[in-house]
């Protein structure tokens, strides 16, 4: 099937569409307002012809009637009273602008206007969740406000059945379900958001994106065909703010500490919106910024899983404690406008541009028990993330019977390094420098072997907790002026990935009980990649070249004071300050990598030939249709029935090497790798209002996730010189995973604004992708070869439960608390082959980055001008790598972890709010380890912080 053959019939199907949009009735038009603005998901009933409809994220709806004259609405909404209005009804489109709701008489909401409660929020996002075709959480904008989440990833951290990557004390993705997550398909607006992910998979990173520039959160467990089809785990969409019903300004500014860096912080956002040309333009523009000082301490330990000996697979290759003190800052803007031409028709544009700063000086000390010696690496980095775009599109009302909207847009993601200044090549500059340990160690075990003592044949070598290096001489320590710079080198990162999307949509009511929604979608994707490149530079006298430069110490080199913080490796227990070295100068650093400075010091250039099969380009153009029906089969049932279908044309360029005799040679030739598949996806959803307050659910989805980039990439790389001789290289004849779905859902909305809610889910899944290191007989020799393969089939079994509940059946002061407590269960299973030859087996294990347990215990205070939340949020151990040669004992885990936070909002008048946020209140620590437990591989602490400030909605 060809792309432009595709895009013809989207064409014809247009214009069919347009010719047949003959009108037949009479159409109310509106929008459904509050004194907080747009309210979306109010229903919307007309009482005569029992007829009824809801508004959409913008709070505008669109009702059909069958008679002219006089007509009676009636509006509902959760938390306010229900109005009747009563209106005149002519032939073609009736405008009857805003219809503003009253909070419910002994309602949580009643006093919205001078309190700092969560009421207000809560009924958007349950509203939106109530009247949803598609099983799916909802959290809207002000009540993001109010949690301490200065991030994307961070926002939706609390929601039900979403876990999330904490990387380096921050959230920075999420997942649905605990499914990997490049299975969560994260959108903005609607369109999957493109990803400039290190690895080359598709999951996105959400720390570049201020919370601020947010207006709603939409988690999809189960989709509907009019939603992108590759999300096996569920969807994300952010919804970006958009123009307000009138005049809008609110600012807030806010300063913090961090415990670990011991520094200040510092956040402030500004939101406008405003209404020009009698209402018919109307604009918003949102921006954030949040900079911080930060900083962690890492405890790794490396292991010699490579040994030939399966006990000494589990000693000790290398500890180091690393730490890190810098910089971050969160810059994003939002621009949303919109002009109504007519009751029928309106244009909208939205624009964003979004900036992530991530300065980390890391200093790592090394002991390096395998060689004996210690190491002490420097390296400066300024990591930046860009995601900025823009989209265009409009809504028309065609006729009584027929509604259009298409939507241009362009986005781009980029994650890159602009170091160092010295050289043309950029990444991430390092220094490496070596001192020799000749006095030895006095902790090795039986074998001469360094361990963790329970691993250990005769119980030696202590735990990680209370880590020594064990040295015979204690006086033996890291010294500057005996670290000798060994190595110098380049690890390249500029990614890249840029989205072009085209996408038409129809809704045709065909009667009272039954419309149709069809549609296209077509994206352009490119994607660059450089990371995977190293460009090592030596010192002969390192090589062993006669007649070379003297290497140099550290010592010698320009150096600066180390930076203060909190206490080095405070949380363990002991005095680590031996490993202490006042680094190098960043300008230092930079000149190191100059063609002076290497040229004075004997340096060469050492880079492989076979970097260049980890560089390489593509394009992914994805034709998408859909068409689904809603059927109103009773009163209480709705039936959502279609079928979606995704087409994929894959290329990627780059290059392959070959290494072989002796001496060795390096061969490069190009490599063009193509792959396209098709995706067909049917959908079924039923919808059952048991009454007016409660809902049953069930639905059967497909979906499907296609491979990553880093998986298909065009590199193979052929190394003859090594025993056993090895080729690595990507797999273009991937497979899509595909995954079918069956969830079961419950939901009933307490008449105080609260929800009680939960279900059952399972998931039959297909051609999972895992990478498999294999011994294969090619042209008569043995190769280890290392390729990513559709090995195995998995299944996902889970349930979760929810409640938000006010207590206000307790009297006076007790009245006031409340609970919000979800919980999901989640057993997957994998079958995943493993050993070689004779001893291959199989093992059975859970999806990467699945967590059994995910729970979410927030206790909250509302009273009158105060509100106070204490937040609780659990991730279970989840395996993170898979070791299919070595089994189970070789599996690295995140070790589960248990975050507190807590926030207090102080109404001072209706405009005028003061605030108080803390972050990370148990101070924990984020683990990762091998096998067992104890066996740690990373253990991470990031301190506490906190900030406290105003928000000033200064018009409103």
């Amino acid at each position: 099937m060809q792309i432009s053959t595709i895009k013809k019939a989207l064409a014809t199907a247009t214009i069919v569409l347009l010719a047949c949009s003959s009108s037949f009735a009479q159409t109310i038009r509106g929008t459904i307002t509050s004194r907080d603005g747009t309210l979306p998901g109010a229903t919307i009933r007309g009482l005569a012809a029992n007829l009824n409809t809801y508004s959409d994220l913008n709070g505008s709806f669109s009702l059909t009637l069958p008679t002219l004259g006089k007509a009676k609405l009636s509006i509902s909404y959760i938390g306010y009273a229900v109005k009747e209005i009563e209106l005149d009804v002519v032939k073609g489109i009736n405008s009857i602008g805003n219809i503003e709701l009253l909070p419910e008489q002994g309602n949580a909401l009643k006093e919205v206007s001078i309190s700092a409660s969560m009421a207000p929020s809560q009924a958007k996002a349950y509203s939106i969740k109530k009247n949803s075709n598609a099983i799916m959480d909802v959290m809207a904008s002000d009540a993001i406000g109010k949690l301490p989440d200065r991030n994307a990833a961070e926002a939706v951290q609390r929601m039900q059945g979403v876990a999330v990557a904490r990387y380096h004390g921050e959230a920075d993705q999420a997942t649905v379900r605990g499914t990997p997550f490049a299975w969560t398909s994260t959108l903005f607006n609607g369109s999957r958001l493109p990803s400039s992910n290190v690895m080359g998979n598709r999951s996105s990173v959400l720390d570049a994106v201020p919370s601020e520039i947010i207006q709603y959160v939409q988690v999809a467990k189960a989709i509907t065909p009019d939603m992108e089809g590759d999300a096996i785990g569920g969807a994300i969409n952010f919804i970006t703010r958009v123009a307000p019903t009138g005049r809008q300004l609110n600012a807030s500014a806010a300063g913090g500490y961090n415990t670990f860096s011991q520094n200040a912080t510092y956040n402030g956002s500004l939101v406008y919106g405003d209404r020009f040309f009698n209402d018919k333009l109307g604009i918003i523009l949102s921006g954030a910024i949040w900079d911080r000082q930060w900083g962690a301490d890492s405890f790794d330990a490396t292991y010699n899983t490579g040994s030939s000996n399966v006990q000494q697979k589990k000693s000790i290759n290398s500890v180091m404690l690393k730490r890190y003190i810098g910089k971050r800052q969160t810059m994003g803007t939002n621009l949303g406008m919109e002009y109504k031409l007519d009751a029928s028709n309106k244009l909208f544009f939205r624009g964003m541009l979004n900036k992530f700063n991530d300065i980390r000086p890391v200093y790592e000390s090394y002991v390096d028990y395998n060689n004996s010696r210690y190491q002490y690496n420097y390296r400066y980095s300024h990591y930046q993330t860009t995601i900025k775009g823009a989209e265009i599109g409009a809504e028309h009302q065609v006729s009584t019977k027929l509604k259009l909207d298409w939507t241009l847009s362009d986005y781009k993601s980029r994650y890159y390094l602009e170091t160092p200044p010295t050289q043309g090549t950029k990444g991430l500059p390092i220094a490496t420098f070596r001192q020799k340990i000749t006095g030895g160690f006095n902790n090795l075990s039986s074998d001469g072997k360094r361990y963790w003592g329970f691993d250990s044949p005769n119980g030696v070598g202590g735990d990680p907790m209370h880590f020594d290096a064990g040295l015979n001489d204690p006086t033996e320590t890291m010294n500057p002026e005996k670290l000798l710079l060994q190595q110098l080198v380049i690890a390249q990162l500029d990614n890249s990935e840029r989205d072009r999307n085209a996408q038409l949509n129809a809704k045709v009511n065909a009667s009272a009980k039954i419309s149709f929604k069809f549609g296209g979608k077509y994206r352009h994707k490119y994607r660059e990649s450089t990371y995977g490149s190293n460009l090592p530079f030596l010192p002969g006298a390192a090589m062993g070249i006669p007649n070379s430069p003297a290497l140099l110490s550290l010592s010698q080199l320009n150096t600066t004071a180390f930076p203060s913080g909190s206490e080095y490796f405070g949380n363990l227990n002991g005095n680590y300050s031996q490993y202490v070295m006042n680094p190098l100068t960043k300008d230092q650093l930079f000149n190191m990598f100059g063609n002076e400075f290497q040229a004075q010091n004997g340096f060469v250039n050492m880079t492989s030939k076979t970097n260049a099969t980890s560089l390489y380009t593509g394009t992914e153009q994805v034709v998408s249709g859909y068409a689904m029906v809603e059927v109103d089969a009773s009163d209480r049932l709705k039936i959502i029935a279609g079928l979606r279908n995704e087409y994929t044309d894959m290329e990627l360029i780059g290059s392959k090497a070959l290494v072989e005799g002796t001496p060795a040679v390096t061969t490069i030739s190009a490599s063009t790798v193509n792959n396209n598949y098709n995706a067909l996806l049917p959908m079924l959803h039923f919808k059952y209002a048991l009454n007016s307050k409660a809902n049953l659910r069930a639905a059967y989805t497909r979906g499907f996730i296609r491979p990553s980039f880093g998986d298909m990439t065009p590199g193979t790389s052929m190394d003859n010189t090594k025993a056993p001789m090895t080729i690595s290289q990507g797999n273009p004849d991937l497979d899509p995973t595909f995954s079918n779905n069956f969830d079961l859902m419950g939901e009933y909305y307490f008449d105080n604004v609260g929800i009680l809610s939960g279900g059952a889910f399972y998931k039959k899944i297909k051609d999972v992708v895992f990478t498999d290191n294999s011994m294969q007989q090619i042209n008569g020799s043995d190769y280890m070869v290392t390729q990513a393969k559709n090995l195995n089939d998995a299944s996902l079994f889970g349930f979760e439960a929810g409640i938000n509940k006010r207590f206000d059946f307790l009297n006076g002061f007790w009245s006031g608390f409340g609970t919000e407590f979800n919980y999901t269960f989640i057993d997957s299973k994998v079958t995943v082959p493993t050993g070689k030859g004779a001893d291959l087996r199989l093992e059975k294990t859970s999806l990467p980055n699945q967590s059994k347990h995910l729970f979410n215990a927030i206790l909250f205070y509302e009273h009158s001008r105060f509100m106070m939340r204490i937040a609780g949020n659990y991730r279970g151990a989840s395996v993170e790598s898979i070791n299919q040669e070595l089994g189970p004992n070789y599996y690295t885990w995140t070790a589960a972890n248990f975050t507190i936070d807590a926030s207090a909002t102080f109404s001072i008048n209706k405009h005028l709010k003061a605030f108080v946020e803390l972050n990370n209140l148990s101070d924990e620590p984020v683990k990762t380890y091998m096998g067992d437990r104890r066996r740690l591989t990373s253990s991470e602490w990031y301190g506490r912080r906190g900030q406290a400030g105003i928000r000033w909605d200064i018009i409103r």
